[in-house]
């Protein structure tokens, strides 16, 4: 131990504030949450800054789109006929018997349309484009690719960022309308044979009494905030990764955190516009 009570080899007043004692852990969470906050501020004003300028990102941001949607597809497919095909059952085993049937078919419909379909569409797309996108980009970092970029006079945000939130952006929305579509079907199909005496024109009678235009460019907002929410943060941490193929993982599996909390959020700040629509 040196004299100032640090460890050998430490430098000068490490581990102290300016006022001379050490940092508190607060003061030092404090520090990383507003470094943080700093870096994805700047982030964002590159990807404004960049979007008046669509020849430089439209050819890769399609590319990423097709890659994403198509990659991405089946499995949003098969997730959201499964979450219609259990909200038609729940709502089957709640409400038979009290309220009339084409009541289960509002129910699936108010469900899938503002709920099930988006946040469902989101979650699988958190592991398959958020984790990608972390885990590609950590390679990046660690394998010196991005300060190779900087060297070549390249912007790594402007070259690796942009195409990708745009691409998230133009994916989910279609993405989320074609769940909503797979979850419909599905409730409808379960209804027809799990509940007793349902039939197609009751269960559509239920949706089409439910319906409003609102409810499916609410989805796609929702839609619209999602993909951008997910792109975004697995590109912000994705680009802080370091430590090797440790870090890589620690990087990957930060990004599915971060933007599994995020999406929540964002659900719960989207749910007041159904109130006012």
């Amino acid at each position: 131990m040196t004299q100032d009570g640090g460890s050998p080899g430490a430098a000068p007043g490490a581990g102290r504030s300016l006022t001379g004692g050490r940092t508190t852990p607060i003061v030092e969470s404090a520090r990383v949450l507003l470094d943080r906050v700093g870096t994805a501020t700047l982030m964002a004003w590159t990807i404004a800054r960049e979007l008046r300028r669509p020849r430089a990102w439209v050819d890769a941001a399609l590319q990423q789109a097709w890659v994403m949607g198509i990659r991405s597809l089946p499995l949003v497919l098969i997730i959201s006929a499964l979450g219609g095909a259990v909200t038609s059952q729940q709502a089957g085993a709640q409400f038979t018997g009290g309220l009339p049937l084409w009541v289960i078919g509002s129910i699936s419909a108010a469900s899938i349309l503002t709920e099930l379909g988006p946040m469902l569409t989101g979650m699988v797309l958190v592991g398959r484009i958020g984790a990608s996108i972390a885990a590609e980009l950590a390679s990046m970092k660690v394998t010196e690719q991005i300060d190779a970029l900087r060297a070549m006079g390249r912007d790594p945000w402007a070259y690796l960022v942009v195409p990708r939130v745009v691409a998230g952006i133009l994916v989910v929305p279609p993405l989320v309308v074609l769940a909503n579509a797979a979850a419909l079907v599905s409730a409808w199909a379960v209804a027809l044979v799990a509940i007793p005496g349902m039939t197609s024109e009751t269960f559509i009678y239920g949706v089409r009494f439910y319906f409003y235009p609102f409810a499916l460019v609410f989805s796609m907002l929702k839609g619209i905030a999602f993909g951008m929410a997910i792109t975004f943060l697995a590109c912000l941490i994705g680009l802080e990764g370091e430590g090797g193929a440790e870090g890589v993982g620690r990087t990957t599996t930060a990004a599915v955190v971060a933007t599994t909390l995020a999406l929540l959020v964002l659900d719960v700040m989207f749910a007041p516009l159904l109130r006012y629509f």
